[in-house]
């Protein structure tokens, strides 16, 4: 996945790049669809299966991808590395807080805000332009996300909000850090954003994380292949998209995840969720067709796309 600048003509990457993240959020949209099927385990337990299965899969996938340079490469994400899997872990403690604070619709609001949380430090940080097409998908996509939630936002718990802007913060972050540091094997930070978590939960509820083998083999489902698949992708897009790009192209998560809800078990949305994800969808859609006619015109007048 990594090696897409190898395998790819350059005017083509940042178009696979947009795919990846396109897969990668239809993964993950799923999530929802397997958490509504836990029976028993709570949040903190929820997240301690899933960690654990993320940190199996990343592993995983390192050890078949590197085989006995594993442990180099994993010591090679350095500080950043770290640092980004300290932010990814901040940023799912901080979900938790403010899911089970507020509104689920205030912390959909409250997300919506990544990519443009995303840009600001990439600007800073980075010193990357936003491309007009770009802001205006960002938003276009925020109207359809605060259309989606219209009639659930309200004045909510303070703290539970605070907690999704700080969810989203840590997100953006962990975003310029990857972005950033592109040229590192950034896998690694996977496994100490799923072991910190781990060690919380097991301090927080030592003794209380027993669940039915059930709940637990879905947790699997939700840590092992949606959550790691979905990462392993941002990460390799991370190479070839933007900051804001990138977390643009996220949103489709908040879209497409009551979709698969009412497919797959009848709870029907709402006429403002439904309007909201078209309009979300239909953003993203646009930005990516806008992508692959740019590099059709850079290839016949032999320019360069932006890395």
């Amino acid at each position: 996945m990594t090696a897409l600048s190898e395998t790819l003509p350059h005017a083509s990457r940042r178009a696979w790049a947009m795919g990846l993240m396109i897969v990668s959020s239809v993964g993950i949209s799923f999530g929802g669809l397997v958490i509504r099927a836990i029976e028993a385990a709570d949040v903190w337990q929820i997240n301690f299966y899933r960690s654990i299965a993320l940190v199996v899969m990343v592993v995983t996938i390192m050890a078949l991808r590197h085989g006995r340079s594993t442990m180099a490469r994993t010591r090679g994400i350095g500080r950043p590395g770290l640092l980004a899997g300290l932010m990814l872990a901040g940023a799912g403690i901080c979900f938790l807080q403010s899911i089970t604070s507020t509104t689920v619709a205030n912390t959909l609001f409250m997300l919506s805000a990544i990519p443009f949380f995303t840009a600001a430090l990439a600007r800073v940080f980075l010193g990357e332009r936003l491309m007009r097409a770009t802001v205006m998908a960002m938003c276009a996509a925020a109207v359809g996300i605060g259309v989606m939630v219209s009639g659930g936002i309200g004045a909510g718990s303070l703290y539970g909000n605070l907690m999704g802007l700080l969810t989203a913060l840590c997100f953006s972050c962990y975003a310029i850090i990857v972005r950033r540091h592109r040229g590192i094997e950034m896998l690694p930070a996977l496994i100490v954003s799923g072991s910190t978590i781990i060690v919380i939960a097991l301090v927080l509820r030592w003794g209380d994380l027993a669940i039915p083998l059930r709940d637990i083999m879905l947790c699997f489902l939700l840590g092992g292949i949606l959550s790691g698949l979905a990462n392993a992708l941002f990460i390799a897009a991370s190479k070839h998209l933007g900051g804001a790009e990138l977390t643009l192209f996220m949103l489709l998560e908040f879209a497409l995840g009551p979709v698969w809800v009412w497919l797959f078990i009848a709870e029907t949305p709402t006429k403002a969720t439904i309007a909201g994800g078209a309009i979300v969808i239909s953003s993203v859609t646009v930005r990516a067709g806008l992508e692959l006619v740019n590099n059709r015109k850079r290839r016949k007048r032999g320019i360069q796309p932006p890395l």
